[in-house]
C-alpha cells in the first residue's frame, strides 16, 4: 500500500456507505458541492510524483548525508548537548507525548501538566523569581516580549525609553528592535560599560553572561535601575545559574533565555523552548501559557493552565502578546532533562563545562592568543588581531567549529559532550596544549550559595528505569492521538505518521549548528529549497519564508510586510485591517503587534463576511486601509461563495489581502489562496502538514506571498550588527533564519510521500469525513451553518445551546462527559459559545467516527432525561462528569444514576476503557488561590523514596 492509503482512515469499502449518508455518488461530487467553482484550480499541483515510505526516507538521507557534522563550539545561542536516551525514545519519539494536544482539557492532560509544571518549578527555582511560564518560542522573542511587558507594566514612568545591553546575541538585538519599532517604543543599545544611560527609562535588559562569555556583576546597574524606576529584565542562561548568583536575589523583574541546553539537539536552530519567570504579582501581564495547581470535585489537587483569560482569542486587538503556540514538548524534554539530573547533575555538569572552558582559555593563551575576559562560565573570546577566519579555519579543518565575532575575534563555547580528545584537537590545532586543569575561576561574590530544587520529584528518578516508569506513568494519564481521536475543529489533529518523524533524530540533521559555514549545510539548503517550492505551488504564491515559528508568528510576519509594502509606496496612512468578527483572535493580536489598528467586519447570519458591512467600512476608512485579514474556508467551517468578491473589493480599495491558512487543510489540491486573491497566507504546517502539536507547541507557520511582497520577508538576525540593524534586508521576526527547522523534515516526507493525488485525497477525505459527522449527528445537535446542500468544508459547528436552555446541560458538560467515553472534547465556544466545533480530518476511519457520533448519541439521550425532568442537571451524570476510578469503585455510591452508568456508558467501553486521573477541575478556585508551584508528592498518593 502507498503511503496516503496508510494515511486516509476510511476504507474504500466504507466510502460508498459514507457518501451514501451524505447524499452522494461519488467523492469528486460531494467535493464539487462544497468547494466553490469560482475558486478551484483545474489542474494538479506541480509536484514530484509520491514516494513509499522508504523511497522518501533514502533520498532524505541522502540530504543528510550531504551535512557534515562537526563538534558544535560556536555558541551564539545554541549549544552543544545531549538528549539522554531515555527522553529520546520516552518523549521525542513517543506519540503518547507528540500527538497530545494543549492541555485545555485538564482533566486528560494531567500528565502533560505535571511534566510542564515541572519545567516551570526549575525556571523559577534557578531564575530565583516565584512564577514561569509554560515556555514562549525562542529566546529572542522572549526578551522582545519582557520588553513590552516592562512597558505596559511599569506605572512609575509611563513614557521613556528602555535600554538594551549589547552583549545580548545580535539576532535578539535585531527581533528586539523590529518588535519596540513596529510598536513605536524608544530604545538605545548600550553596554551598560558606564552604567544607565541618561533619560526616563522604564526598564533595562542585562545580559548574563554576555554573547561573548563574559561574566560580569550586574548587581550594581540592578541598583541603580531601580534607583530611576526602571524594571529589570535579566537575559540569563539557564545552566549558568546552577553556579552563578541568581538574578531574582540580585533584584531582577523579569528573567528570560533559552533551554536549548537542557538536552535539547541543535536542530538547525530550533524548537527549543524559551522561558521567562516573573515575581508573583506579576502572572497576569506574563505572556504564554501558566501551569497552576487547583482541586477537583473531590478535593483532590489537579493541575490546570491557570488565568486563561489571557489567552489572545479574548484579548484581541487589545492583547499584548500574540502568542498561541508556545513550546510544550521542547519543555517537557527540557524539564525532564532537569528531574532525570537534579540540582547535584545540573551543577556538575555546569562546572564541567566552565573547568573545561578555563582549561580551554590556558592552552591558547599559552599559544599566544589573547584571552578577552578572564570572568566567564562555558565561553571564552579571544582577540586574534585580524586572523579570525584563519583560526575558524584551523579548527574547522581539525572536525571543530568555532565562532567569528568579527575580524578580530573569535570565541568558543564548549559544550557537554567535548571530551578531552575534542579539547585537544582545538588546542592543538592553536599550537597550544592542552593542562590538566584550569585556573580561571568565577569569583566567590558572583558564585550563589543557596540550594535549589529540593522538590522530591528532582531527586526520584536518578536510574533509567524509574525515569522511563515516570515518564510513563504521566503519559498514562493523559489523552492523545495515539488512543483516541481528538475532534478540535480548527486545530487538524491529524495523523503524524512514523516515517515522518524519524528522520527528526538523526544526527545528520539534529546536531547542525544554525551558524555552521554553508559547505557543511548543504543537505539543510536542499531541503529547505525543495520544501520551499513546494509549499509555494500547494499555495499559488511566489515566494515563501519558513522562519515564522508559530501561526501567530506568521501573521505578525505577514501583517509586517504589508505595512511595509504600503510604507514604500507611500501609503503611511494604510494603517487599518478589516477583520471579520469571527477570525482567530491570534489575527487581530497580531495586527496590533505590527503597528496596526484593527476594524471589525460582521458576519452575516449564514456564518459569511457580511459584504454589505465590508462595503461600509470600505466606504468608511478608504485609503487607510491596509489589508483585511480573512480564514478560509471560513471560522464557521464553510467554503464562502463571495471570497473572490471579497478580495476584489480590498484590492481595489488599495488594501492587501491576508488568508489565514489555518484552514489549508480542506484546500490542498482544490483550491490556491495565492490565485483566487490572496496577497499573503501563512501556513500551519503543525495542523494541514502534520507536524504533530505536542502538547502545544512546537508550531511551525511559513509566510508566503505574492512576488511584490517577497522583498519584505524576514531576514537573518545573527547579521545584524552592534544595533540590531540589518543591512539590505527586513528585520527578522524569530531567532533563527529557519526558525523551528529540526521539525521540517516532517512535512518534506509528509509532501513527499503524498504527492499532488495524496494532498488532494486528504483534502477531499478531510471533507467527506467532516460531513458524516455532521449529517449523523445534526437531527441531535443542529449543525449551525452549512453551506449549499446543507455541506460544510472540514469541521462543523454543533449548536447545544436550545438543549442547554431545555436542560441546562452546558456544551462544557458534554466536554466533560465525552472522557468518560475515552474521547477528547471538540473545541469548545469557539468561534460560537455554546457550541462545540468538530474537525475529524482525514486520518480517522469510519469506524472510530461512528464510535464518536456513538458517544454523541448516547449523550443526547442522557441529555433528554434531564431535559424531560428525570433529574436534575446537579445530580446528573453528565454534570458530575469525568469519573474516575476512584469514584466508581468506592465503596459508597450515593448518587442518583448507577455506576455502571457512569463508567460504562456504552458496551465498547468495557473492552477499552480510559479513566481520567481526576475529576472536573476547578478553574476558577485556580486563579482566585493561584498556585505555581508543586504540591507536596503525597497529595497525589506518590510514594516518596529516597534518590540515589
Amino acid at each position: 500500500m502507498s503511503f496516503i492509503d496508510r494515511h486516509l482512515g476510511p476504507r474504500d469499502t466504507d466510502l460508498e456507505s459514507m457518501l451514501s449518508t451524505v447524499g452522494y455518488d461519488s467523492l469528486g461530487d460531494l467535493v464539487d458541492a462544497v468547494v466553490p467553482s469560482s475558486i478551484r484550480i483545474d489542474s494538479a499541483l506541480n509536484l514530484p510524483e509520491a514516494l513509499s515510505e522508504r523511497d522518501a526516507q533514502e533520498k532524505l538521507a541522502g540530504y543528510a548525508s550531504q551535512n557534515i557534522v562537526k563538534a558544535q563550539m560556536i555558541g551564539a545561542g545554541y549549544y552543544d548537548a545531549i538528549t539522554p536516551p531515555v527522553l529520546r525514545r520516552n518523549i521525542l519519539e513517543a506519540p503518547g507525548w507528540y500527538t497530545s494536544y494543549t492541555p485545555y482539557q485538564a482533566e486528560i492532560s494531567q500528565g502533560r501538566l505535571e511534566a510542564l509544571l515541572n519545567f516551570q518549578n526549575t525556571v523559577m527555582e534557578l531564575t530565583g523569581l516565584e512564577v514561569a511560564n509554560a515556555s514562549l518560542l525562542d529566546e529572542s522573542t522572549a526578551v522582545a516580549e519582557a520588553a513590552t511587558m516592562m512597558k505596559r507594566s511599569n506605572r512609575k514612568v509611563k513614557n521613556g525609553k528602555f535600554a538594551i545591553d549589547s552583549r545580548c546575541l545580535p539576532q535578539t538585538l535585531s527581533v528586539v528592535r523590529g518588535r519596540a519599532e513596529a510598536l513605536g517604543i524608544d530604545f538605545v543599545v548600550t553596554d551598560f560599560a558606564d552604567g544607565l544611560p541618561e533619560g526616563d527609562l522604564f526598564g533595562i535588559i542585562l545580559a548574563y553572561p554576555g554573547h561573548d562569555g563574559e561574566v560580569r556583576d550586574i548587581k550594581p546597574l540592578v541598583d541603580e535601575a531601580k534607583e530611576r524606576n526602571a524594571l529589570v529584565t535579566v537575559n540569563a542562561d539557564l545552566l549558568a545559574l546552577t553556579l552563578l548568583k541568581s538574578p531574582g536575589e540580585m533584584g531582577a523583574d523579569i528573567v528570560v533565555g533559552n533551554t536549548q541546553r537542557f538536552g535539547l539537539p541543535l536542530w538547525y536552530g530550533g524548537p527549543h523552548a524559551a522561558y521567562m519567570a516573573v515575581h508573583s504579582g506579576q502572572q497576569r501581564n506574563m505572556p504564554g501559557r501558566l501551569v497552576g495547581v487547583s482541586q477537583d470535585a473531590t478535593g483532590r489537587p489537579g493541575y490546570r493552565l491557570a488565568l486563561q483569560t489571557r489567552e489572545q482569542h479574548i484579548r484581541r486587538e487589545k492583547a499584548t502578546s500574540n502568542i498561541c503556540t508556545a513550546q510544550a514538548l521542547l519543555a517537557i524534554t527540557a524539564g525532564a532533562y532537569a528531574v532525570y539530573h537534579g540540582p547535584e547533575g545540573l551543577k556538575k555538569i555546569a562546572e564541567t563545562l566552565h573547568e573545561n572552558a578555563s582549561r580551554v582559555a590556558v592552552a591558547l593563551s599559552g599559544a599566544g592568543l589573547k584571552l578577552v575576559h578572564e570572568s566567564f562560565f562555558d565561553t571564552v573570546a579571544f582577540d586574534v588581531d585580524g586572523k579570525a577566519d584563519e583560526y575558524v579555519k584551523k579548527a574547522s579543518d581539525a572536525g571543530i567549529n568555532i565562532r567569528k565575532i568579527n575580524d578580530d575575534r573569535i570565541s568558543i563555547s564548549v559544550g557537554e559532550s567535548h571530551d578531552d580528545t575534542v579539547l585537544t584537537a582545538l588546542v592543538e590545532a592553536f599550537g597550544g596544549k592542552l593542562p590538566e586543569s584550569g585556573k580561571y575561576e568565577i569569583a566567590s561574590d558572583l558564585l550563589r550559595t543557596d540550594e535549589y530544587m529540593q522538590h522530591p520529584v528532582f531527586h526520584l528518578y536518578r536510574s533509567e528505569t524509574s525515569m522511563m516508569r515516570y515518564l510513563r506513568q504521566l503519559s498514562d494519564k493523559d489523552l492523545a492521538l495515539d488512543r483516541t481521536m481528538i475532534p478540535l475543529g480548527s486545530c487538524t489533529m491529524k495523523l503524524n505518521a512514523a516515517a515522518e518523524m524519524e528522520p527528526i533524530s538523526w544526527p545528520e540533521f539534529a546536531t547542525i549548528h544554525p551558524l555552521a559555514p554553508a559547505d557543511q549545510t548543504k543537505g539543510w539548503k536542499s531541503l529547505i529549497d525543495e520544501l520551499s517550492d513546494w509549499l509555494v505551488a500547494i499555495t499559488g504564491y511566489d515566494a515563501i519564508s519558513l522562519q515564522p515559528n508559530s501561526g501567530a508568528s506568521g501573521e505578525y510576519a505577514g501583517l509586517r510586510a504589508i505595512r511595509a509594502y504600503h510604507e514604500d509606496n507611500g501609503d503611511t496612512q494604510r494603517s487599518i485591517v478589516l477583520i471579520p468578527m469571527s477570525a482567530h483572535g491570534t489575527n487581530a493580536a497580531s495586527a496590533a503587534l505590527a503597528g496596526l489598528d484593527v476594524a471589525g467586519v460582521a458576519t452575516a447570519e449564514d456564518g459569511s463576511i457580511d459584504v454589505e458591512d465590508l462595503k461600509a467600512k470600505i466606504e468608511k476608512y478608504g485609503d487607510k486601509i491596509a489589508g483585511i485579514m480573512i480564514t478560509y474556508p471560513s471560522t464557521h467551517g464553510v467554503f464562502e461563495d463571495k471570497v473572490v468578491e471579497v478580495c476584489k473589493l480590498v484590492h481595489e480599495a488599495g488594501g492587501q489581502v491576508y488568508v489565514d491558512g489555518a484552514n489549508l487543510n480542506a484546500q490542498m489540491g482544490l483550491a490556491q489562496p495565492g490565485q483566487f486573491g490572496g496577497d499573503v497566507s501563512h501556513l500551519n504546517l503543525h495542523k494541514t502538514f502534520s507536524i504533530p502539536h505536542g502538547g502545544g507547541g512546537p508550531g511551525v507557520g511559513p509566510v508566503a506571498v505574492g512576488a511584490h511582497l517577497e522583498k519584505y520577508l524576514p531576514g537573518d538576525g545573527y547579521l545584524a550588527n552592534e544595533e540590531g540593524k540589518l543591512e539590505g534586508a527586513p528585520l527578522p521576526i524569530s531567532q533563527a533564519m529557519f526558525g523551528s527547522a529540526g521539525v521540517l523534515p516532517i512535512t518534506w516526507m509528509y509532501i513527499a510521500m503524498s504527492g499532488a493525488e495524496g494532498l488532494k485525497s486528504a483534502s477531499e477525505y478531510a471533507i467527506l469525513n467532516a460531513n458524516y459527522i455532521a449529517r449523523e449527528l445534526g437531527e441531535k445537535f443542529p449543525v449551525l451553518y452549512t453551506g449549499p446542500g446543507g455541506l460544510v468544508a472540514h469541521e462543523c459547528i454543533l449548536d447545544l445551546r436550545e438543549l442547554t436552555a431545555q436542560s441546562g446541560v452546558t456544551a462544557e458538560d458534554v466536554c466533560k462527559r465525552l472522557m468518560d467515553y475515552g474521547f477528547h472534547a471538540p473545541t469548545l465556544a469557539f468561534p460560537v459559545p455554546g457550541t462545540l466545533m468538530v474537525e475529524p480530518t482525514e486520518s480517522e476511519s469510519k469506524a472510530e467516527l461512528d464510535r464518536f457520533i456513538t458517544a454523541m448519541s448516547t449523550i443526547f439521550d442522557e441529555i433528554k432525561y434531564v431535559a424531560d425532568g428525570n433529574i436534575s442537571v446537579e445530580d446528573s451524570v453528565l454534570r458530575n462528569a469525568p469519573h474516575t476510578v476512584e469514584v466508581v469503585s468506592a465503596d459508597e455510591w450515593d448518587r442518583k444514576y448507577p455506576r455502571s452508568e457512569a463508567a460504562f456508558p456504552v458496551p465498547s467501553l468495557h473492552r477499552n476503557k480510559y479513566f481520567t486521573p481526576i475529576g472536573r477541575i476547578d478553574g476558577a478556585n485556580g486563579d482566585r488561590n493561584f498556585v505555581c508551584e508543586c504540591p507536596p508528592m503525597e497529595a497525589f498518593d506518590i510514594e516518596v523514596t529516597e534518590a540515589s
